[in-house]
């Protein structure tokens, strides 16, 4: 039907009813040229139409799906009040929930109930979901009490989005209340509680009602509750359950589906089955922006990071738009990598598409370049973010923390609290863990005991873990170990590994064997540990001990991951493993060391021969001077320009006397030295660390 030929409608004699013009209204679709809807818009005033409630509404809610919600509000307004009943408020609310405005369509419920008109069933199942979008529960137990009054607390749909409502508020147990006593329940009912479990993290309570609705067969799974059962399984390595899952999906000939195919990639990715999450990316046959993002985060969950750059350069080459989604995964593989030029490209492109005033997106970016060395650039980021939220200050304050800037770290918090932003779960353990590396035991106190009573969190391992790290960094052992034995909660590797750490660094052998042994039992796996306590009996000239300790790695067939570093010269990556004679400048890199040693000698440097570890006696003092880290900085030394700040990466724990001559090198040479080890970054200034020599 064509909407420019209504003039010659008349002009034939067909009468422009009503219904005629309703009919013409319910045939535009919103893809459709506005001029289509105001066209018809002025028939309606012309033939005086506007005081139709049938005709009002069909163009109130027309002009909204073509994205004028502006002027839905203005048509509104002007409307006579006669002009608006029940459905006609029920579809303007209806539609500032869809366009992400909850406040304001929960003002004109209230103007509704106002100008005395009472709500229905289908005003409640439009109300709703923006009590949900509030994220304020108060609103939604107002909006319960009402619907009771009303008599639809009985109603199905109003039972499913009173459900959905509470589980988007995080209040699931209300949610299963609500579900629990709805007389009638469908699948939509079902998946609500499904997918309310999911984003609760309540991820084994979301298998057990996909479970009910299988075992039941009460309605059938759809592509929401399948999508979201495979997401569940994914967050808890639930393998088994989602392999029958898959064997579902292809009984119901689910498989097409792009919610349901790029649930399976992400199920078997996440459980380490990355040849399987491939394949069936490639069996795809047209992929659309959400498959290709799963396939980088695949990559990203198997430590494939190359790959995963790999793959978001392949998805732009097919043009394929990124969205943040695809952002996010690329920046945050780039900061594993700690590829710095990597990193600028994808700002480049996200300047370009225009996402920097996206907060996910920007937070990414301060991640990246903090990662990458560069705490100058993260800030600069940081300043520039308009519409900041809890994960931009959160993602500041890390960064500023892991480059041992802890004051300004505790600073950045503050000022995150005066401007009215509360604080997560990440954000409190990266305020704490500022206060251990500044020695602030009193404030870090403050801040661990506000995360109940000022925050309503409940303190978790890695806050307790904190914690720990602050007393023990301080060399208050006993005090740490008391803390910990008084733990509402069972104390996690992580716990007891912060007590270990500062046990090596004072010296503490008794205790540090005790809480080592501990260990062995809670990750028999982890290396660290093993070397942690050898170390400790070698400082103590307790030889034949520490050769046990490494002995009983071999027994348990716990090996330490060999050692590497890497330094980007020239956008160029180089790296260096012990002894590596691999390199074209061989030669000049091991003069550069001789050289290296005499200089740092000369400032009084001892050398720390317990850090030699497979060495004999006799060879253990030349064989520090082949760690990678060392070899990595003689030839940053010989490469970069003069000035020029070096960065290198390591895979490993930088060991005591790697860290005395970075020290020593960056008064000498004048120049900073930047290494980000597994634990942390390290500046090295003037002969100084950003660590306090604690790491």
């Amino acid at each position: 039907m064509k909407l420019s030929l209504l003039p010659k409608s008349e002009k034939s004699g067909i009468a422009t009813t009503p219904t005629f013009l309703s009919n013409l209204l319910n045939a535009v679709s919103p893809s459709e040229s506005l001029k289509h809807v105001t066209q018809i818009h002025t028939h309606i005033i012309v033939n005086g139409y506007t005081s139709l409630p049938v005709l009002f509404n069909v163009l109130l809610n027309l002009y909204a799906k073509c994205g004028r919600i502006a002027t839905s509000l203005l048509l509104f307004s002007a409307a006579h009040q006669s002009t608006k009943n029940v459905f006609t408020w029920t579809s303007l609310i209806s539609q500032l929930t869809h366009f992400n405005k909850p406040f304001q369509a929960l003002s004109f419920f209230t103007q509704m109930r106002a100008a005395g008109i009472f709500p229905n069933h289908f005003t409640f199942s439009a109300i709703l979901p923006a009590c949900a979008d509030t994220a304020v529960v108060f609103h939604g137990q107002q909006m319960h009490c009402l619907i009771c009054k009303h008599g639809c607390d009985t109603d199905v749909f109003v039972g499913t989005a009173l459900a959905d409502m509470y589980a988007k508020c995080g209040f699931l147990d209300l949610a299963q209340k609500v579900f629990v006593q709805m007389p009638e329940r469908n699948l939509v009912s079902w998946n609500s509680m499904i997918v309310g479990c999911l984003s609760n993290q309540l991820y084994h309570k979301a298998v057990v009602f996909f479970r009910e609705v299988i075992r039941e067969d009460l309605f059938g799974a759809n592509q929401v509750s399948i999508s979201s059962v495979l997401s569940a399984c994914a967050n808890i390595g639930d393998l088994g359950f989602g392999k029958q899952v898959h064997a579902l999906v292809v009984k119901h000939d689910l498989e097409t589906l792009p919610y349901v195919k790029n649930s399976l990639m992400d199920l078997y990715f996440k459980c380490g089955c990355f040849d399987d999450g491939h394949r069936l990316f490639i069996a795809q046959g047209t992929r659309d922006v959400v498959a290709w993002n799963v396939m980088v985060m695949g990559c990203v969950y198997n430590n494939n990071f190359e790959e995963a750059c790999n793959c978001f350069w392949v998805m732009r080459s097919e043009g394929i738009s990124p969205d943040e989604a695809s952002y996010s995964s690329v920046l945050h593989a780039s900061a594993n990598l700690a590829a710095l030029n990597q990193g600028t490209l994808v700002h480049g492109q996200i300047i370009k598409m225009g996402f920097l005033n996206n907060a996910c997106v920007v937070s990414s970016l301060v991640t990246m370049y903090a990662k990458c060395g560069c705490l100058d650039d993260a800030y600069h980021v940081f300043e520039q973010i308009e519409n900041d939220n809890v994960v931009c200050w959160t993602a500041m304050i890390a960064a500023c923390q892991q480059h041992g800037r802890g004051n300004q770290a505790i600073e950045l918090f503050e000022e995150m609290l005066k401007e009215g932003i509360k604080p997560d779960y990440i954000t409190l353990v990266c305020v704490i863990s500022a206060c251990s590396h500044t020695g602030r035991i009193e404030e870090g106190y403050a801040y661990f005991n506000s995360i109940t009573k000022v925050h309503g969190l409940s303190p978790g391992h890695e806050h307790y873990a904190c914690m720990v790290d602050l007393l023990a960094r301080a060399g208050r052992l006993d005090e740490a170990l008391k803390f910990i034995k008084s733990m509402p909660i069972k104390p996690d590797a992580s716990v007891w590994g912060a007590l270990l750490g500062a046990c090596a660094n004072y010296g503490n052998l008794e205790l540090g064997r005790e809480v080592a042994e501990r260990l062995f039992v809670l990750e028999p796996d982890n290396p660290g540990n093993y070397v942690l306590l050898s170390n400790m009996y070698a400082r103590r000239g307790k030889l034949k001990e520490a050769d046990e300790v490494r002995r009983l790695m071999g027994i348990n067939r716990v090996r330490k991951e060999p050692g590497c570093s890497w330094i980007d010269v020239k956008q160029k990556t180089f790296v260096f493993t012990v002894h590596d004679r691999s390199h074209s400048r061989t030669d000049e890199i091991y003069a550069m060391l001789r050289k290296l040693e005499e200089l740092v000698k000369n400032k009084g440097y001892v050398p720390q021969t317990q850090f030699a570890v497979n060495s004999a006696e006799a060879y253990k003092e030349q064989n520090l001077w082949y760690h990678s880290e060392k070899l990595a900085l003689a030839f940053g030394l010989l490469a970069l320009p003069t000035g020029a700040p070096i960065r290198i990466k390591k895979n490993l724990r930088t060991c005591g006397d790697c860290h005395t001559v970075m020290k020593l090198a960056s008064e000498i040479f004048k120049r900073e030295i930047i290494v980000r080890d597994i634990n942390r970054f390290h500046h090295f200034n003037n002969g100084l660390c950003s660590c306090r020599d604690f790491w």
